[in-house]
């Protein structure tokens, strides 16, 4: 908080925060307190009361208070302020956290970020969190505005609460005798996986990490150090991670060893060295190594990421809209990569794709958080935690039972062990399948932890949606076909095209083209490429890798972890074992099972039965809506009926007739008929399809409505693609006309215009013949199934009817 002079007193003023988060000044209490509180000015803020240091003495007696010592200092500052303009309020832009405090809550997610205000809410309830202070969206907002400059007085409050955080951890940022390093995080209100940015082990530099070489050893300080050029750099800086990545690939090299753990503290050290070197190369300036200067670049790095394309995309094809920017979190570092006795992991409490009431996690042994989400390294099921440490994995359980119990959700949870100490890292609700979403629901209310109106708003639209994509008709049929196996990271079934890049993934699916889009490992860049690919898989990652979680959300099939293959992006194949398969080639994978198949195999819609119908019959009881479905087909009403459909709203003639070659080239004889008698015949051999397809949809709808639209398209949409020489060749093959023939029927029926022309009602009136036929197949088929006991409620729409407006 800056300091203020008035009438050449120094002081630094007394402040508090309002219900609504608000810094208030000690002098606005005063104001308030004698009733002498000013109006809003626009210009000043709180305006003084305009009145004089009599009038305000007298207010006080009057008041009953008197004048003691304490309130004629009080006045007299009252007095100063009467010929000043009062400060305005100031909005509190940063919230500190600890273990059992905080100043924020799980409420404050559009103020705190999902991730503040749930870490808020951990601390509160008395779970471990590592102590830290929160950046507010409206400050990101304000740095929006105000052209990208950090925000008046902002860098102050930060300062201010970084020492409370300091006080609280007995340990300070640069000071290498009490170490304090920095996690600094990004947090939009609504969750964005991988999109926005992160650095860990800020705080770090050439003096500092010998103070944490003391105290937890060389090879740890100097491995975390490294870390951090590395992070820093590519977030940061800018520069980018292959850079660094080089560097440690040839160290490892040189030291003939395959593993990141292989190397020695002497060898990191030569690492840190070579780090620093990649800054002047790319950049050509050192390393920043004030921890201060650290800090305040990483936080406008968080706030610049907001607007990254990476961010701007999933936003777009999620559609989410109306927030204010990212949050900024900034938390003491705890650390997973301390030895065998430390580790990190994920964790949702119950299984996102199945909804199992059973923890669904991973744990790496001696890592830090981002080698889990990044997929960096491939981690090993949550079992293994278990096993080798005991009391923390305890905790652990009984934490995700407190976090659903006062959530009354499924939470993904992020944590780390450091020697044997559990941390809880993050906190929100779960990404889920559509399977999994009604799942939990429906065992959610038997447990008697939510009612049916709070489960039916835990599954969204999607997840039904989800529900309704095809599996594989049998996968029995394929196992001499399965290549290999990874992790079932998202289930379902997908076939598609292989493509290496996300770039022709949104290529080939804008041609219309399904794509399965092979990685080794994916990155937020690719989030364009995944949205438009119908089935992800991956060579590295885990259950709860990037490729996991965003495909999970988007309810798209994917396989992560694949390490039976070898991905080569330059060539744009894949090495499966002795299988090489290139762009283009086809492929399926089973999300639910983690195989990954040659070719294409067939897919069959799934049933409405199990949870989903019992989450279905509670939202019957609840609907006021009445829903019908648009079906042309006896088999698209069974289905319609199958999945709860009240009705046929819709069913559209024209379709029926694009179902077989016999129809299609009937319907062209029809139209290029130039007499009565043609076109009867050609309608002859329409009327049969016709009525035997109507059969079938009143037997599918029996008892319920089935509207249905005589025929409606314009007579073009019916006749072959391509030039003109093209067509006239094959209407000439259909109809038995010549070509001269066709050509004039063609002339004739021709316009600029068709979807505003010889089309629906107008097709009936000139050729009455047609909407005969039809009208004839539709009662007929209604009589045959009134016959056969079933109850048939036919409504016809004669389309495109206007009406004349004065």
């Amino acid at each position: 908080m800056t300091c203020m002079t008035m009438k050449g007193a120094y002081f630094r003023p007394a402040v508090e925060v309002d219900h609504v988060g608000r810094l208030v000044p000690t002098e606005r209490r005063c104001f308030d307190e004698f009733g002498l509180a000013g109006r809003r000015d626009s210009s000043n803020g709180y305006r003084s009361a305009g009145v004089g240091a009599s009038k305000l003495r007298a207010r006080a007696e009057a008041s009953g208070l008197g004048l003691t010592p304490r309130r004629r200092r009080r006045c007299a500052r009252l007095e100063a302020m009467a010929t000043t303009s009062a400060p305005a309020i100031v909005k509190k832009r940063v919230f500190t956290f600890g273990k059992g405090k905080s100043q924020g809550n799980k409420s404050m997610k559009s103020l705190l970020g999902g991730k503040g205000a749930n870490l808020a809410e951990m601390a509160s309830i008395g779970l471990s969190v590592p102590a830290g202070l929160t950046i507010s969206t409206e400050a990101c907002q304000e740095y929006q505005e105000s052209g990208r400059e950090l925000p008046g007085g902002l860098w102050e409050e930060i300062m201010e609460g970084l020492r409370v955080v300091e006080e609280d951890m007995g340990a300070y940022l640069g000071d290498p005798s009490k170490p304090l390093l920095l996690s600094v995080r990004s947090g939009a209100a609504v969750s964005m996986p991988g999109m926005m940015d992160t650095v860990l082990n800020l705080g770090l530099n050439d003096e500092v990490v010998v103070g944490l070489a003391g105290k937890s050893g060389e090879r740890f300080a100097y491995d975390s150090y490294r870390r951090f050029l590395d992070m820093f750099g590519d977030v940061v800086m800018g520069i980018p991670h292959s850079l660094f990545e080089e560097k440690l690939e040839a160290l490892k090299a040189a030291k003939g060893v395959s593993l990141d753990t292989a190397l020695t503290a002497t060898d990191l050290k030569a690492l840190v060295a070579d780090y620093k070197k990649v800054y002047i190369e790319a950049k050509g300036e050192q390393f920043p190594s004030d921890p201060r200067r650290q800090l305040y670049l990483a936080v406008l790095a968080v706030f610049e990421s907001w607007d990254s394309p990476r961010a701007v995309k999933y936003r777009s094809i999620n559609q989410i809209k109306g927030l204010k920017g990212t949050a900024v979190n900034i938390q003491c570092m705890v650390f997973g990569n301390m030895g065998n006795t430390s580790g990190t992991g994920v964790l949702f409490t119950r299984n996102p794709s199945t909804g199992e009431k059973k923890l669904y996690g991973e744990f790496l042994i001696n890592a830090q958080g981002e080698d889990v989400v990044a997929g960096i390294r491939t981690p090993e099921d949550l079992d293994t935690m278990k096993q080798c440490m005991p009391e923390a994995y305890k905790e652990l359980v009984e934490n995700c039972s407190i976090l659903e119990s006062h959530y009354k959700d499924m939470m993904d949870i992020e944590f780390t062990v450091q020697e044997n100490r559990l941390w809880m890292l993050q906190c929100r609700s779960g990404k889920r399948t559509g399977k999994g979403a009604v799942k939990i629901a429906v065992d959610m209310v038997n447990e008697g932890l939510v009612d049916i109106r709070s489960a039916i708003k835990m599954v969204e639209p999607g997840h039904l949606d989800q529900l309704l994509h095809p599996q594989f008709e049998n996968p029995s049929s394929y196992k001499d076909k399965v290549i290999a196996t990874g992790l079932p990271a998202s289930p379902g079934a997908a076939v598609g095209q292989v493509v290496f890049t996300a770039e022709d993934a949104e290529t080939w699916h804008a041609q219309g083209k399904p794509v399965i889009l092979v990685r080794t490992e994916t990155s937020p860049e690719d989030v364009g490429g995944m949205h438009a690919a119908t089935g992800i898989l991956t060579a590295r990652g885990g259950m709860t890798s990037h490729a996991a979680v965003v495909a999970r959300g988007w309810g798209k099939c994917c396989v992560s972890g694949c390490s039976d293959i070898r991905v080569n992006d330059a060539d744009k194949v894949v090495v499966i074992g002795r299988e090489v398969i290139a762009e283009g080639d086809w492929l399926s994978l089973n999300g639910s099972t983690g195989e990954v198949i040659m070719g294409k195999q067939p897919l069959s819609p799934p049933a409405l039965s199990g949870d989903l119908g019992e989450f279905m019959a509670w939202v019957d009881e609840i609907r006021k809506l009445k829903v019908m479905a648009n079906a042309d087909t006896p088999a698209d009403a069974l289905a319609a009926r199958n999945n709860g459909a009240q009705g046929i709203g819709l069913c559209r003639t024209e379709h029926m007739f694009f179902a077989s070659d016999e129809r299609i080239k009937a319907v062209r004889q029809m139209i290029m008929a130039t007499s009565l008698e043609q076109r009867k015949r050609a309608l002859d051999l329409l009327l049969p399809y016709q009525r035997s397809d109507f059969e079938g949809i009143f037997r599918a709808m029996d008892g319920l409505p089935v509207t249905i639209r005589l025929l409606d398209p314009p007579l073009h949409e019916f006749l072959p693609e391509g030039n003109i020489e093209d067509i006239v060749k094959e209407l000439t093959i259909d109809t038995g006309m010549t070509e001269e023939e066709v050509f004039s029927r063609i002339e004739k029926l021709s316009e600029v215009n068709p979807m505003l022309g010889f089309r629906g009602c107008r097709l009936g009136i000139s050729y009455p013949e047609l909407t005969e036929m039809q009208t004839r197949a539709v009662f007929e088929a209604a009589l045959s199934m009134t016959n056969q006991g079933v109850k048939v409620l036919p409504e016809i729409m004669v389309p495109l009817v206007g009406t004349p407006q004065a």
